[in-house]
């Protein structure tokens, strides 16, 4: 009921942005044009959530793509689409990673020339990877502190230059794209399944994969989920009207944006049941926990349509659910941080700025009164100070 509730209010607040919705034949053809260039990636079911969640389900491995994750769909679709010898000047893009590979391997692919804007704050190994996908058909440019400095910049070369921008979501043949793992799902899933959780960050997967959903199987639930700190679907959506963040936590920079696509904020308003958001430490943990118990490596925003199950738990019992992994490109540096924001999310590690007397024996008192007895010093820092 809540979920309904939720929907009638999105449609009667907010006012159309613009008409554009993505349409089953359009995506049938994309999905004709992506079939000899990407992975029809499998469908499985996880024993372990099925039964920690007490529901049968699935996910859908989008990692497995040539690239790591679906961004391949949409940018190997909207380039493709771009008549020849309009291709021939080269196009442009900006990303923080996912949708860079994706257009690396399409000019590859394609034999088109590419730019490719990348935050500096971008992982090594995300740039490593598309320098690998794209070979000498791409060049890499890193610039600005995060997504939306980068998109800034190359939108502006694109203008300047009068090459194509290949947008990471705002854009028909990208959502038409990323669309094609809805066709997947419904034609694995043993039965229309009765959720779908769905990551959210422009919401270009969101908007395409939901639109088709809801087409094709009405009586699914589509979840958008988005990270707690970068939530700019769930406020514009809440609000009534396209908001821009302020500022925005970019752990999960595969869907970390402050602000969402103009073609895929109304879409969404339609096709999605309800947009959720997880705190980046619960992302981490179930991150952990895939890792540990799976053995499949995603990056965080590949984490979070599983990191939401447990906000739905009384609905989906019994059910059958699908989770879109959406992507496994992790860089290995990060795995001290996202330890540690698991252990901070779960209350098992603390910091304490504590302020002892000069005296001898305070820290031994502080030990031995103080720390319970399973209680572990994992860093300790002194700094002594003088006070006449």
């Amino acid at each position: 009921m809540w979920l309904r509730r939720q929907l009638l209010r999105w449609r009667s607040d907010m006012e159309t942005i613009t008409t554009y919705s993505p349409q089953l034949e359009q995506v049938q053809q994309a999905a004709l044009a992506l079939k000899s260039v990407i992975v029809k990636t499998p469908l499985t079911r996880s024993e372990r959530l099925s039964k920690m969640m007490n529901c049968d389900v699935w996910l859908k491995r989008e990692d497995l793509q040539p690239v790591r994750s679906y961004k391949i769909r949409g940018a190997y679709h909207k380039i493709n689409s771009i008549p020849p010898e309009e291709r021939g000047k080269g196009i442009v893009c900006a990303s923080a990673g996912n949708h860079a590979q994706g257009v690396a391997f399409s000019c590859r692919t394609l034999e088109v020339q590419g730019t490719i804007y990348m935050p500096q704050t971008t992982p090594t190994q995300k740039i490593e990877q598309v320098r690998m996908f794209g070979e000498d058909f791409v060049t890499i440019e890193l610039a600005g502190d995060s997504f939306d400095d980068s998109y800034a910049i190359a939108l502006e070369v694109a203008r300047g230059t009068g090459r194509h921008f290949v947008h990471p979501f705002d854009d028909p043949q990208v959502i038409e794209g990323q669309a094609t793992v809805a066709l997947e799902i419904l034609e694995q899933a043993t039965r229309p399944p009765d959720f779908v959780f769905i990551p959210v960050g422009g919401g270009g997967l969101a908007s395409g994969l939901g639109t088709i959903i809801k087409q094709l199987s009405p009586g699914t639930k589509v979840i958008g989920v988005e990270p707690l700190g970068a939530p700019a679907m769930k406020r514009s959506l809440d609000e009534g009207q396209h908001i821009t963040l302020d500022a925005i936590d970019t752990f999960v920079d595969g869907a970390a944006v402050r602000k969402v696509g103009k073609l895929t904020l109304p879409i969404c308003r339609e096709s999605l049941d309800a947009v959720v958001t997880v705190p980046e430490g619960k992302i981490c943990e179930t991150l952990l926990q895939l890792y540990n118990r799976d053995a499949i490596v995603v990056e965080p925003a590949g984490a979070m349509s599983m990191a939401a199950l447990d906000l739905f738990s009384e609905e989906i019992k019994g059910r059958q659910v699908v989770c879109v992994v959406s992507g496994g490109n992790n860089d290995i540096t990060r795995t001290a941080e996202i330890k540690e924001r698991a252990l901070l999310y779960n209350n098992l590690k603390h910091y304490f700025i504590v302020k002892f007397p000069q005296r001898a024996g305070a820290l031994k008192q502080f030990v031995a009164d103080i720390l319970g007895p399973d209680d572990d010093i994992t860093h300790f820092e002194y700094t002594k100070k003088s006070n006449r």
